[in-house]
């Protein structure tokens, strides 16, 4: 039975250049993104004020809304950059300015652009979300310190739109705001700049110094957030959007949770969302990069389950390796030459190419080598293949495998 029409939320993922945003364009409402300054993505250095317009005119071209986080703190040295970076934002046509600095607000507000305000405020009841209303809020990023009663209360009490993350990294410091960084290395994780200490091996030392025994080696990394199995309970609570966190993941990553997390919204309005169908997306997502899964504070304060003590960054379970190059793309012919100078490929391989702007899937159907179909083309060869997809000379090639 198909339930009654209901307010469904936007699905936003983060994207870090044209590639990522080709990757998730079928999948998604929306998108938001960082400038190669302000943000705390500083390594996203794709998008800078000059082909800003550009790159919103595509986002919007795929009927899309587009987001730019200018969520950095913001220090009298920056003052005059936050000026120009909020001209470049009027005049690009950007749909919403993610920020939560007040002079970012302020400056946001000054030329009638909307706002949404950061996680970073770890806006965490509605009382505060009222008050960036007043200051010309239409959307707050709610904590991801809350639980999903709380995100219900808060519902209650205010309409100003509501956005929630439902996958992506957890940091190990209350949204976000972490100086571990900025202390060892001088690196402000504030300002874009973080170098996840928290992603590496520690050891807990007692007061006379003997090292203390513990269940795993890697005591600070949190687990990845995945609330792809609880999607209609956040959808029963009447937020307005959903988050995709990875602005710096590969264009894989975005593509596949992006689709993940559609199909489940989907299929919540359609009534045929099942346990069953959600362990699927969930083994797919773990096929990407993940840091293992966990449903951070939405049902309690994680216990030792929300880290990953016993392994190093990425437990997925499959990876890219690297086949080659496009060397040309034949577009009457929908087909590509490959230079193979890394790996084989053979018939029934999935694939992926990709560039700057192409992000491209598929299975290798046929392979032609000197006029002749082949089963497998070896490393060092250049052979030809169907491409279901416009694809671009120097586009890297690379084979899923498993891990």
């Amino acid at each position: 039975m198909i339930p009654e029409p209901k307010h469904y939320p936007e699905l936003v993922a983060g994207v870090k250049n044209l590639s990522s945003l080709n990757a998730c364009q079928d999948y998604v409402d929306a998108v938001y993104f960082s400038l190669d300054k302000l943000s705390l993505r500083s390594r996203a250095r794709a998008i800078t004020t000059d082909n800003l317009s550009d790159f919103v005119n595509t986002i919007h071209n795929a009927g899309l809304k587009g987001y730019l986080a200018v969520n950095s703190v913001i220090y009298p040295k920056d003052m005059n950059v936050l000026r120009e970076v909020m001209d470049s934002v009027k005049f690009a046509g950007v749909d919403a300015v993610i920020c939560w600095d007040p002079a970012a607000i302020s400056e946001a507000v000054d030329r009638e652009l909307r706002v949404h305000i950061s996680t970073q405020a770890n806006v965490s009841n509605w009382k505060s979300a009222e008050v960036y209303r007043s200051l010309g809020a239409e959307r707050v990023v709610l904590s991801r310190e809350l639980s999903l009663d709380q995100i219900r209360e808060i519902r209650e009490h205010t309409d100003i739109e509501l956005e929630v993350f439902v996958h992506g990294a957890m940091c190990q410091a209350i949204s976000g705001r972490c100086y571990l960084s900025a202390y060892l290395l001088d690196r402000s994780a504030n300002c874009g700049d973080c170098a996840q200490p928290c992603r590496w091996e520690w050891s807990m030392v007692s007061d006379d110094g003997s090292t203390v025994k513990v269940g795993g080696r890697y005591l600070l990394s949190a687990k990845d957030l995945c609330m792809i199995e609880h999607i209609p309970k956040l959808v029963d609570v009447g937020v307005d959007a959903f988050k995709l966190e990875g602005r710096l993941r590969d264009s894989r990553y975005t593509s596949t949770v992006s689709k993940c997390y559609s199909m489940a919204l989907s299929s919540v309005k359609k009534g045929t969302f099942t346990k069953e169908v959600a362990q699927e997306w969930k083994q797919e997502l773990g096929s990407v990069f993940n840091r293992g899964f966990s449903t951070g504070f939405y049902f309690g304060t994680p216990s030792r389950e929300g880290f990953m003590h016993d392994r190093d960054m990425n437990a997925s379970t499959t990876m890219k390796q690297a086949v080659g190059v496009v060397s040309n793309y034949y577009s009457k012919k929908s087909a590509a030459a490959l230079n193979l100078y890394e790996s084989s490929l053979s018939i029934g391989d999935k694939i992926i190419i990709e560039g700057n702007s192409t992000y491209l899937e598929q299975e290798v159907k046929s392979l032609v080598l000197d006029g002749s179909s082949v089963q497998t083309a070896d490393k060092g060869e250049i052979v030809g293949l169907a491409v279901k997809g416009k694809v671009r000379k120097n586009d890297r090639v690379s084979k899923i495998v498993s891990q």
